[in-house]
């Protein structure tokens, strides 16, 4: 390979990982939602006096105004708290304007773990929608109360909840003169951070397997970028790769069992697929310009990647049994990263337009290009798994933040850190 490519690509990845970031939780801020969000309302849940220091019922609260589509009813101007569908009384909820009601309440059960039975009314047709039980122990209280979101949201949009997820990202702080990094994991509204790896030396481009029991990462603590496996229950830890040159860039085949990558070993950046179980490297372009950002269609038999090939970085497809591509994208003069949705139609990119780096969805059948932001060097585009949001870093007061916005760009939310930057986000499958 060419050594001042690759030491333009080498530098460019530790810039991006220099980029000013520091560590601290995140916090929501929606800032744009629904012109018509439905409005409903979420009773206190009745705990039978277990000693909780979470609050089911604003956790629920959250969750739904975070998705935008909702306006909450507030808990001061609620009539009456009633726990059980016999103690609604639909009238109270039409004064307040509630189109929708949930009420529930806590049980111990003789294991020790609790059940909540909860319901969503239609204060307008006055009769419930549904009711559902959920059973779990009292570490799990967030757990359960997402999955109550979930419920609720799908009940009412038709589209599958994703409050259950998890978001893993990189954040980095200085101390003294130089830069610890750190790669987390929370759940989708940022709460129960977890730390997974901190290192003196960048980490980049978090992956997460299908089963969401795993991360595939680039981290440079061997003195040059190298792609690392992770559990993230044990923490253990092995080195995929170890080639002189760039090791970037992993991608999670759908069954779980292959990584596409990007490697430099053999002169320019090439993808290349690694078979996990037998680690098997096989090289899947060839090509003198630089191919990059691999991610797979949800049929395992194809790729799609970033190629300057054509002059410009845009979106190509790759047949793996093939080896023949195709070119995707042709508006703009840049056009990379890409995130598919789970209908392996709809893709998520970066787009530039007017040297500002926005966020775009691509429709792959119409081939109609949406701009979905207006902020500015705007990367790192993730969708989750409903294919409704999508997360993306971008910077806001000087200093980086994740940001979310929905394919339709109807709704937005900030998730900035309480201090510092935040990079390289990415959204988990459903957890299982």
């Amino acid at each position: 390979m060419n050594s001042a490519i690759l030491d333009r690509l080498q530098l460019g990845l530790v810039l991006l990982a220099l980029s000013g970031m520091a560590w601290g939780d995140l916090v929501i801020r929606v800032t744009q939602g629904n012109d018509s969000p439905t409005k409903i309302a979420i009773a206190p849940i009745a705990n039978a006096g277990a000693a909780l220091t979470e609050d089911m019922a604003r956790i629920i609260e959250a969750d739904l105004q975070r998705s935008g589509l909702f306006a909450l009813t507030p808990r001061e101007d609620m009539l009456s708290y009633p726990t059980m569908v016999k103690d609604v009384y639909y009238r109270d909820w039409r004064l307040v304007g509630s189109e929708y009601l949930v009420v529930g309440n806590m049980t111990l059960m003789e294991d020790g773990r609790y059940a909540i039975d909860f319901s969503l009314l239609s204060v307008t047709a006055q009769k419930p929608v549904f009711r559902h039980r959920v059973t779990g122990s009292a570490e799990q209280i967030r757990d359960l109360s997402h999955l109550i979101s979930d419920k609720v949201y799908r009940e009412i949009t038709g589209i599958p909840g994703i409050f259950s997820t998890r978001i893993a990202y990189v954040t980095a702080t200085q101390v003294a003169e130089r830069m610890i990094y750190r790669l987390h994991v929370a759940d989708a509204d940022g709460a129960r951070e977890k730390l997974m790896l901190e290192s003196a030396e960048p980490i980049m481009s978090p992956a997460w397997s299908p089963d969401a029991k795993e991360l595939a990462y680039v981290s440079f603590e061997t003195g040059r970028p190298a792609i690392f496996q992770q559990n993230l229950q044990t923490a253990e830890r092995r080195q995929l790769t170890n080639f002189f040159g760039l090791n970037g860039a992993p991608a999670w085949s759908p069954d779980g069992t292959q990584l596409a990558l990007v490697l430099s070993k053999d002169g320019n950046p090439e993808i290349y697929i690694l078979n996990l179980p037998t680690m098997q490297f096989t090289r899947m372009t060839r090509h003198f310009s630089i191919d990059t950002e691999p991610t797979w269609m949800p049929d395992g038999e194809n790729l799609l990647f970033t190629s300057d090939r054509g002059g410009t970085p845009q979106i190509y497809k790759l047949n793996i049994a093939t080896k023949g591509t195709e070119r995707l994208t042709f508006i703009g003069n840049y056009n990379a990263r890409a995130s598919l949705a789970p209908d392996g139609r709809t893709l998520a990119m970066v787009h530039r337009e007017a040297r500002l780096f926005h966020i775009a969805s691509f429709d792959l059948l119409t081939g109609r290009l949406t701009q979905l932001t207006q902020t500015r060097l705007d990367e790192s585009p993730t969708v989750a798994p409903n294919g409704a949001m999508l997360m993306y870093a971008t910077k806001q007061g000087g200093r980086g933040v994740l940001a979310a916005v929905s394919l339709d760009a109807g709704v937005k939310y900030m998730l900035p850190a309480r201090s510092g930057d935040v990079r390289e986000p990415a959204w988990s499958p459903y957890v299982r």
